[in-house]
C-alpha cells in the first residue's frame, strides 16, 4: 500500500510549517477590530465585553490551530455523526433548552453554554461535503440523489425555525444551497426551488412570529412604526449617516454613547464603527473580510479533493453570509434577522464556531495534496 502520510512534509512541523499564518493574522486584525469596539461599546472598560471576549479567542485560536493539523480524511470519516450530535442537541433544546432574549436556542452544558444551531452550520458543512464526494460526477445531477442532502438541510431547518431563529435557519439553508451548487447540482433546479418558495411565501406568512412579521412590514415601510418595530433600523441609519467620511472619532459617537442605537455590542455593532470611524473604518473592514473570504476561494481552489473543496468551500461561504446578511440588516437592504457580525460581534459560541471553521479551512489548505478515496478511505490509510 502507498503511504504519504510517513513523508516528512506530513509531520506536525511540517503542518505548522506550511499552515496559513497570513490568515490567521487577518482574521486576528478582524477580532481584534471587534476588541476595540467591545471596549467602546461599554465606555472604555474592558468589561464586560471586552475582556471576555479577548479570552474566548485567546482559546478558540489555539483550538482552531490544533484543527487545522487533524488529517482532513479523519473528518472525513466523522463528518456524519458530528452532524447528527448537533442535530441531537437541536431536538434537545426543544426539551431541555433554556429562553434567552424571548428565543429558546440555548443548552447549559455546566460552565458553558451552547447554541446548537451555530454548530450545525459547520458540521451540515462536513456531512453535505462528505455525502457529495462520495457520489460520481453521473449521479450528482439526478433527482433521486438530492433527497438525501435536501433531508440533511431541512431537518435542522425545522428545528431552529421552532426556537424561533429565522435567521440561522436561512443562513443553515443558504450554506447548504451553496454545498450543493459547489457540487455541481444544476443551476435549474436551484431556480424551481426558488419560484416553489415564492409560491409558498403566503402559506409560509401564516407560521411566522408576530414579530416576525414585524420585522418584514417595517422593512417595507420603517416609518410606520418608530417607536417600536422599526426604533432599530432607524437609529441604526441615523448613526450610520451621521459618522461621514471620518466619523465622530472613537469613543466619540452620540448615537451609541447616549444609548439610541440598540444592541450595540452584538447585532449592530458594525453601525457604531461606522459612525466612530465613518466610511473610511468601515471600509478598511470590509477589505480585510473580503481578504478572508479570497484566501477561502484560493484554499477551495488548490484542494486536490472533492471533500476538502467542498468543505472550504461551504465555510467560506458560511463566513461569507454572517458579513452580508448583518451588514445588510443594519443598513436596510434586508429585514432584521439576528445576525451577528463574524469575530466582531459579542458572543461565545459564534466565536467558537467560526474559529472551528477557520479550523477545517486552514486545514484544507494544509492537507490540501492528501489522496482521499471516493468511498472515504485514503490512500496508505
Amino acid at each position: 500500500m502507498r503511504s504519504t502520510l510517513s513523508t516528512p512534509e506530513l509531520t506536525l512541523g511540517r503542518k505548522l510549517f506550511t499552515m496559513n499564518w497570513f490568515l490567521v493574522l487577518l482574521i486576528t486584525a478582524v477580532a481584534s477590530v471587534g476588541f476595540a469596539m467591545l471596549y467602546s461599546a461599554a465606555d472604555g472598560s474592558t468589561q464586560p465585553w471586552a475582556e471576555r471576549q479577548m479570552v474566548r479567542y485567546g482559546v478558540a485560536l489555539g483550538i482552531m490551530i490544533v484543527i487545522a493539523t487533524i488529517d482532513v480524511r479523519l473528518w472525513l470519516r466523522y463528518a456524519y455523526p458530528l452532524y447528527f450530535v448537533a442535530l441531537a442537541l437541536l431536538a434537545a433544546v426543544e426539551v431541555a433548552g433554556y429562553v434567552g432574549m424571548g428565543a429558546q436556542r440555548w443548552i447549559s452544558l455546566g460552565m458553558i453554554n451552547i447554541q446548537p444551531s451555530e454548530l450545525m452550520k459547520i458540521f451540515l458543512v462536513l456531512a453535505l461535503a462528505r455525502y457529495y464526494h462520495a457520489s460520481a460526477i453521473e449521479d450528482i445531477g439526478s433527482i433521486s440523489r438530492l433527497f438525501v442532502p435536501l433531508l440533511l438541510i431541512a431537518a435542522p431547518a425545522v428545528f431552529i425555525l421552532r426556537q424561533p431563529d429565522l435567521g440561522t435557519a436561512i443562513m443553515v439553508v443558504m450554506t447548504g444551497a451553496a454545498v450543493l451548487f459547489l457540487a455541481g447540482v444544476r443551476v435549474w433546479k436551484f431556480v424551481l426551488v426558488g419560484i416553489a418558495g415564492l409560491a409558498a411565501a403566503p402559506i409560509a406568512w401564516q407560521f411566522l412570529h408576530e414579530y416576525q412579521k414585524k420585522r418584514v412590514l417595517t422593512f417595507l415601510d420603517p416609518e410606520t412604526d418608530p417607536l417600536g418595530a422599526s426604533y432599530h433600523i432607524i437609529q441604526s441609519k441615523i448613526a450610520l449617516g451621521s459618522g461621514g467620511l471620518m466619523g465622530k472619532g472613537f469613543m466619540q459617537g452620540p448615537q451609541s454613547h447616549l444609548h439610541f442605537l440598540p444592541e450595540m455590542q452584538t447585532d449592530f455593532i458594525f453601525t457604531m464603527l461606522a459612525e466612530e470611524m465613518g466610511l473610511v473604518g468601515a471600509i478598511g473592514l470590509l477589505i480585510l473580510y473580503i481578504m478572508i473570504i479570497a484566501f477561502g476561494v484560493y484554499i477551495a481552489i488548490r484542494s486536490r479533493n472533492q471533500f476538502g473543496r467542498l468543505v472550504a468551500g461551504g465555510i467560506t461561504t458560511t463566513f461569507f453570509l454572517y458579513v452580508f446578511i448583518n451588514i445588510a440588516m443594519v443598513t436596510g437592504l434586508i429585514p432584521v434577522v439576528g445576525v451577528p457580525l463574524p469575530l466582531v460581534s459579542y458572543g461565545g459560541t459564534v466565536m467558537m464556531t467560526l474559529m472551528i471553521g477557520f479550523g477545517l479551512l486552514i486545514g484544507v489548505g494544509v492537507h490540501r495534496d492528501v489522496p482521499v478515496g471516493r468511498r472515504g478511505e485514503a490512500e496508505g490509510m
